[in-house]
């Protein structure tokens, strides 16, 4: 029999509808449950037959692949894939606010959480809200992120600020969530996916700066601005650049971050000295 949960994260509430069993498996979603109401998006887990569709692009990253598409009837349509095996099909209404998840029964928590962050991102794109790449910690009542490509060294970066840096704690190792409030300022949250790192927390605090990272055999720090700091936000954001409507909802989120938080670019070492000078030179 199937029941319906919802979920609210950075401020959106979502609901989903399956199977008493997928719930099992949603355990890092249970610090974000709340009662029932207006959702932005709503998924639909179920079990059938492959959606007819034309392939767009392909997304692949770590021995995980994304096709991308659209049905005859103007669905976007997500096929996973890892390691070469088909994990299920994420349906979704031209405005991402209704999706089904068609399942194989292979990899079914893996296909639940790209189907969820998918249709999270797509559909809060035009709320000022946008989904990153990045690990965030936490310090002196603020949130600060650090974004780069994967192995560049985020999640070593975000450890060796909570061993040696007194008061830092972290709140999310691989998709937190920034939200632009509606005085201009930006917030990030804690969100049910964290990479590797089981790291769950629905928590919330002042976005106080941004840093990219890149490896180095010495350890450097500059402020970014302008364009050069737009850019290395776009490359860490989540979304469907190609669809009009979220390229431009992710423009305006992206440029007010650029505008008003600072951002800084880190060539470093994995070291104490490193942290130290980022630390020094961010929170100040």
């Amino acid at each position: 029999m199937k029941e319906t949960r919802y979920y609210e994260v950075a401020g959106h509430r979502f609901c989903v509808s399956g199977e008493e069993d997928i719930f099992s498996l949603m355990g890092n979603y249970e610090p974000f449950a709340c009662a029932d109401g207006e959702a932005v998006f709503a998924l639909d887990v179920e079990n059938g037959d492959a959606p007819e569709y034309t392939e767009e692009l392909r997304q692949e990253d770590e021995g995980q692949e994304i096709i991308c598409g659209h049905t005859a009837a103007d669905e976007a349509v997500f096929e996973f894939h890892w390691w070469g095996v088909t994990a299920g099909w994420l349906v979704c209404s031209e405005d991402y606010r209704k999706g089904r998840l068609i399942m194989t029964g292979k990899h079914v928590k893996m296909a639940i959480d790209n189907a969820l962050m998918i249709m999270f991102a797509l559909a809060t794109a035009d709320k000022g809200t946008v989904l990153f790449h990045a690990a965030v910690v936490s310090y002196k009542g603020k949130g600060y992120m650090f974004l780069g490509p994967s192995g560049t060294g985020k999640s070593t970066h975000a450890s060796l600020w909570q061993r040696y840096i007194a008061g830092t704690a972290l709140e999310n190792d691989d998709n937190p969530i920034v939200r632009i409030d509606e005085d201009g300022s930006a917030t990030v949250y804690g969100s049910p996916w964290s990479g590797k790192t089981a790291c769950y927390r629905n928590v919330s605090y002042p976005l106080g700066g941004i840093v990219v990272l890149s490896q180095a055999p010495y350890n450097k720090i500059e402020r970014l601005s302008g364009i050069y700091a737009y850019a290395a936000l776009m490359e860490s954001i989540s979304g469907k650049y190609w669809d009009e409507r979220i390229a431009d909802g992710l423009h305006q989120t992206e440029n007010a971050l650029a505008s008003t938080i600072p951002v800084w670019h880190l060539e470093c070492l994995p070291d104490e000295e490193a942290v130290k000078l980022c630390n020094e030179t961010i929170t100040r």
